[in-house]
């Protein structure tokens, strides 16, 4: 019995088989990063802008895709990928850059779907006009950064837009026909503790958009952050694993039953990881999740409301 929607069970109903991806650096950086917001970036965000497992920049995407075609080979059997730009904001350039990108990264008959994660903030009508047209030629999956839907909270961790603006664009994105992933972060400051249902309004939030999947992060601390600065200087409340455990499991519940579990924790870089450092056995976790699940007798969505809220309900 799958006890929530999974990222694999997705793949294998939209393409008819398993796929795997190929992490691309297009290049891009970030407004909250190059001083077009003059703020620094968010505060948990590293220096490879969470591309540090994606192929060489100063490389062409055709030659990153053949050299993370290479090096997949020696660990998966499948022959079909997606391309996905990973670092930093990938819609974050020209409209003319972009269509370039997608179409070197659609290019190959093996590259089934292109994913890109980017900023709710970064998609101007030109871009959203691309999007569209490439759109048509292979599948676009576009994941966002939202970590919360509290603006108090977002602008703690130096989110840098409303989030309006992420409605805004999640709706301007499934009127065009693309695939929309949310990213979340549980155990941000301030909603850890007596502030824990804000996570939970997160995913109430999320319930009320046309999103079609979700990725789901532990908070990670990591060096040459503000954050890991912030933590090594006076340490605020870190969830265990178990911790971490219940609060995904009741996010789970909450889930509305549609919407795909594309990740349900994140392993950063263990070079820079400060903490926690439970997060690096992903095998364990996984494994604690589905015993929650199973000892709860549980699944997503057995907590969900079928009502008429719209997001200001939840900010």
């Amino acid at each position: 019995m799958e006890r929530y929607r999974s990222y694999s069970t997705f793949l294998k109903e939209f393409f008819g088989k398993k796929l795997y991806k190929i992490c691309l650096d297009g290049g891009c950086t970030c407004p909250n990063r190059d001083g077009s917001l003059g703020t620094g970036g968010c505060i948990f965000c590293s220096a490879g802008g969470s591309g540090e497992f994606s192929e060489d920049a100063s490389l062409s995407v055709t030659d990153q895709l053949k050299r993370g075609r290479a090096q997949s080979a020696r660990k998966y059997d499948g022959d079909c990928f997606i391309a996905y730009f990973q670092a930093f904001t990938g819609t974050y350039t020209d409209p003319d850059r972009l269509r370039s990108m997608l179409s070197q990264a659609m290019s190959p008959d093996w590259i089934l779907a292109v994913a890109i994660g980017t900023r709710p903030d970064c998609l101007p009508e030109p871009i959203l006009d691309v999007l569209s047209e490439m759109n048509r030629v292979k599948p676009i999956f576009l994941e966002m950064g939202l970590q919360t839907s509290n603006d108090r909270t977002a602008r703690s961790i130096n989110r840098c837009y409303p989030t309006a603006t992420f409605t805004r664009a999640v709706h301007a994105l499934h009127e065009r026909g693309i695939r929309v992933c949310a990213h979340i972060i549980l155990g941000l400051p301030g909603e850890t503790g007596s502030r824990e249902d804000l996570q939970y309004q997160t995913i109430r939030y999320l319930n009320t958009l046309p999103v079609s999947g979700i990725k789901i992060s532990m908070l990670n601390v990591l060096k040459g952050t503000k954050l890991g600065e912030d933590y090594l200087k006076d340490p605020f409340p870190i969830y265990s694993m178990e911790e971490y455990i219940r609060v995904l499991v009741n996010c789970i519940e909450e889930l509305r039953e549609d919407i795909v579990i594309e990740r349900m924790t994140g392993d950063g870089p263990k070079d820079l990881l400060i903490a926690p450092r439970w997060i690096c056995d992903k095998r364990r976790v996984l494994g604690g999740i589905q015993k929650e699940l199973k000892e709860r007798g549980s699944r997503q969505g057995i907590r969900s409301e079928k009502n008429d809220r719209t997001f200001s309900d939840f900010i």
